[in-house]
């Protein structure tokens, strides 16, 4: 029995198949499916990588961008700027009662070149003149106000005491660190010493000046002012001898050495400076007229002043240096 080789007939001739060709081509916008739902403890992390988010161009705020454009929020909005405004206004002319600010703002116009010749003259005193202080000259040809510090070497300054008092602080900080013996509450012990004594330096000067009837109207700024230039010679004192002495501290006689050159300096500083200060040639009373001050009243200022500037200056020096 023979089986029919099916495998070995001949191919069937049939004819070509023909595609239809499209006349017009259009063009389909490809659908894509919506993106599954996203749980709700991955909404908050869903925006990095999300493709479906969009990026930019969109509103920020989402669904609560409307809140902005919504009327009781822009009253709402309104009533707070007119309060912040009022209580600007209110904090400015209850501050000026016991603060001038436009008088305040005269002792830190100081520029680069000034700041860098006023440390060279605190420290280096010996051979400067004159010491006077410049005034302004009016369209009269009379004298006017005394010039900021920034056209006045001699003018007194905050920024340089203030940043001097800022540098002793975190300098003593520093050095007890180094030594080992640092705390977090040197900051404000230091900060609270450093201010006592700020504070009765002024009491004391204030009291000699109303003892000694010296009247002027910028003088507490002045005073205030002056009070702050012998943080420069603490701070060089802490430097030097450290590095002397090898980390000792301002004992031994390096340490004396370097501190009684700064002590020196700046009383001489603090001598020529409060002259035109605490020992003016004449003085103004209450309805304006001109008083020549007495002998006797010009030596008690003289005295006042020496003692200031030399006992005074070396026990508070020393005591901002031991701490």
């Amino acid at each position: 029995m023979q089986r029919n080789q099916y495998g070995n007939m001949p191919p069937a001739n049939s004819p070509p198949l023909h595609h239809p060709v499209p006349q017009h081509v259009s063009t389909v916008p490809q659908l894509r499916s919506p993106p599954p739902p996203v749980p709700q403890h991955q909404q908050q992390s869903a925006g990095y990588g999300n493709p479906y988010q969009p990026q930019g161009g969109g509103n920020a705020f989402g669904a609560y961008g409307g809140f902005i454009n919504d009327p009781t929020a822009q009253m709402g909005f309104q009533v707070g700027q007119t309060a912040l405004k009022h209580g600007t206004e209110y904090m400015e002319q209850n501050f000026n009662r016991y603060v001038n600010v436009s008088a305040l703002k005269h002792y830190f116009n100081v520029s680069n070149s000034y700041v860098v010749n006023k440390l060279f003259l605190v420290l280096f005193p010996w051979r400067h003149k004159p010491w006077s202080r410049k005034q302004s000259v009016g369209p009269n040809g009379q004298e006017g106000w005394f010039l900021p510090p920034r056209d006045d070497l001699n003018s007194p300054d905050m920024y340089i005491p203030l940043m001097a008092l800022v540098t002793y602080i975190l300098l003593s900080t520093l050095l007890a660190g180094l030594r080992g013996s640092f705390q977090p509450e040197l900051f404000g012990y230091t900060a609270t010493w450093a201010f006592f004594i700020v504070a009765i330096e002024i009491l004391g000067l204030k009291l000699g000046c109303y003892l000694l009837s010296i009247s002027n109207d910028s003088q507490l700024l002045d005073l205030v002012a002056y009070s702050g230039y012998k943080f420069v010679g603490v701070i060089v004192t802490l430097v030097v001898s450290e590095v002397l002495n090898h980390g000792k501290g301002t004992g031994g006689w390096m340490g004396w050495t370097v501190f009684g050159y700064c002590f020196a300096a700046n009383a001489l500083f603090l001598l020529r400076s409060l002259k035109y200060v605490l020992l003016p040639e004449n003085t103004t009373d209450e309805r304006g007229t001109m008083q020549t001050v007495a002998r006797s009243q010009k030596s008690r200022r003289t005295q006042f002043l020496f003692l200031y500037s030399y006992p005074v200056q070396l026990i508070f020096m020393w005591a901002l240096t031991s701490v």
